[in-house]
């Protein structure tokens, strides 16, 4: 999971935490928007941290070179 799905997860969660948009009743009678709402932001803070972690991992590389000395 990248930075963009991170951003849009948390995005979507804070949107359904703060009910910023009116779900049909249907929706609000089968799923509990504040549970998913949180479940969604954690998870987008998450994916941003891993794929902080991830980017810092892979640019910490080691260059070797062999050096031939011709006798």
């Amino acid at each position: 999971m990248g930075f963009g799905v991170g951003i849009v997860l948390m995005v979507l969660g804070l949107i359904l935490l703060t009910g910023a948009v009116e779900l049909p009743a249907s929706v609000e009678e089968v799923v509990e928007t504040t549970t998913v709402g949180w479940i969604l932001l954690l998870a987008g803070v998450l994916g941003i941290v891993l794929g902080l972690v991830a980017s810092r991992r892979s640019s910490h590389t080691t260059v070797v070179e062999e050096q031939h000395r011709d006798v």
